[in-house]
């Protein structure tokens, strides 16, 4: 019976999605204010100097990043892009698939344009934002795939997608919390994708603070487990995770939006089963 009534949780935030907006989102979470890049306070660039920290701090490496849940962002993997020579994008949603689909082909019909986050990410690591075109470059040849994910499946993602070994590295941006009907849900994705981790693999994890609920289209509610810091860290614990890092950043007043209800967003950055390297 418990198991049961698991599943008819799940299957409700499923059908909360059918209705999901990717241009929608975009235009609400990954434009001015919330992506001012001429702002420091601004959440999109705080996110980006994160993901660059963790990734050039030297104790990265291998052949192989997986991004679970991608949306419709690319944000998450510009800095990694750089470190791993594959990377597999994975949604749940084929409408996020066919929007990455449009970027990485280059046909246009985007729903945003990635130009000036992939510029401030090249000026984090150092370079002109005029090289961005080169990173843009970088970024399409090594995804390889995008796949369909469910991190509520104790196998996410399709059998022989990825090596047996695992992904070196694991990235999740605002996934989990997201797709949970509650705290356990949240808890056991976790251990889901931590399967597809290579013993002593990294994990950056990127999530809403305080948040019960988001819009995913105009009228789209979608609610979300809200959590804390301590929450975060021990379903991370309880999953074999060992913590290396947590940042919190709290959103300014004129960065609550109205469309959901935030009030701050943690990056963790982890190392999973097995001695890091």
């Amino acid at each position: 019976m418990e198991e049961k009534g698991k599943e008819n949780s799940i299957a409700a935030m499923a059908a909360c999605y059918q209705k999901f907006d990717p241009a929608a989102y975009l235009q609400y979470n990954y434009t001015p204010p919330r992506a001012d890049f001429t702002r420091k306070d601004s959440i999109v660039p705080w996110k980006l100097a994160c993901l660059h920290r963790a990734f050039t701090e030297g104790d990265v490496s291998g052949e192989l990043l997986v991004d679970i849940g991608s949306g419709p962002t690319f944000y998450q993997v510009m800095s990694g892009c750089e470190v791993f020579n594959k990377l597999i994008l994975t949604d749940f949603l084929e409408i996020n698939r066919q929007e990455l689909r449009r970027w990485l082909q280059d046909e246009g019909g985007c729903s945003l344009d990635w130009t000036p986050y992939l510029e401030h990410v090249c000026k984090l690591e150092g370079r002109r934002s005029s090289a961005w075109p080169e990173k843009a470059t970088r970024l399409r040849q090594v995804v390889s795939d995008i796949l369909p994910v469910d991190v509520h499946c104790s196998q996410p993602v399709a059998p022989d997608s990825l090596p047996s070994t695992g992904a070196d590295c694991l990235v999740s941006c605002f996934c989990l919390e997201s797709v949970s009907p509650d705290l356990p849900a949240f808890t056991r994705a976790l251990g889901h994708i931590g399967k597809l981790l290579r013993p002593g693999g990294h994990l950056m994890l990127i999530g809403a603070l305080g948040e019960s609920y988001y819009f995913g289209g105009p009228g789209v509610r979608i609610p979300v487990v809200p959590l804390n810091e301590a929450q975060v860290c021990e379903s991370l614990r309880e999953t074999g995770y060992t913590l290396i890092r947590l940042e919190v950043y709290t959103l300014p007043q004129d960065m609550r939006v109205g469309v959901d209800d935030v009030t701050g967003v943690f990056f963790a950055k982890f190392c999973g089963l097995g001695s890091c390297g």
